[in-house]
């Protein structure tokens, strides 16, 4: 009897050992069967960012809209060129990255911006994205205006923002709203965009050197 006991102690610290080694093996590699390069499956970093801007119209400024200038009689009122819709894109980048807006990057109070081109602001801002390791994967904008009407331009306008961001033309929308004569859009006393952007990232910023 003793002997049996003693026995079964054996085989109970025997398996309690092989099942711990077991556990830890797992905790190791849980797909052991599957080829080295697909045994770590990590979800891709993703943020999304929201921008948004808005300028009164005022007789005798040129109106920019994603870097297209658009024929208007009238113009956007702004410290830079006014351009609301790259202003929204650079905005929404900064958002998405974490890096804060456009006002603490390129305040109106700087002299520097005053009649600056954004496509400037945009490439300082999407050479932070690159050194971050942000890659951009979509943008989506809006653009409210009730004159002119602006859906002839979303094909121009989208190049524009292709070319400017370095991606492909299906990465990007772009649509055009009217105010419906409500707020200070519909009144046509002012333009307004809204952006959305996709990042992902792919290095740190340490990797980029």
């Amino acid at each position: 009897m003793v002997r049996f006991v003693r026995a079964r102690h054996r085989c109970a610290r025997i398996v309690s050992i092989l099942v711990g080694r077991y556990d830890a093996a797992v905790r190791a590699d849980p797909n052991p069967f599957l080829p080295a390069d697909h045994r770590v499956m990590t979800a891709p970093q993703l943020r999304i960012g929201l921008g948004s801007d808005i300028h009164r119209l005022v007789s005798g400024r040129p109106l920019i809209l994603g870097g297209v200038p658009i024929e208007a009689e009238f113009g956007a009122d702004a410290h830079s060129d006014g351009d609301v819709l790259l202003h929204a894109v650079v905005d929404a980048l900064l958002g998405a990255a974490g890096l804060g807006d456009i006002g603490e990057w390129f305040p109106n109070t700087d002299p520097q911006w005053a009649g600056a081109d954004s496509s400037v602001m945009l490439a300082q801002v999407l050479t932070k994205l690159s050194t971050e390791g942000w890659q951009i994967v979509n943008l989506d904008c809006t653009i409210s205006a009730e004159q002119p009407r602006l859906t002839p331009h979303k094909i121009a306008i989208k190049s524009r923002l292709a070319s400017l961001m370095k991606l492909s033309p299906d990465c990007i929308n772009v649509k055009a709203k009217s105010g419906e004569r409500v707020g200070p859009v519909g009144r046509g006393e002012a333009i307004s965009a809204e952006a959305v952007v996709l990042l992902q990232h792919i290095r740190s910023g340490s990797d980029s050197a």
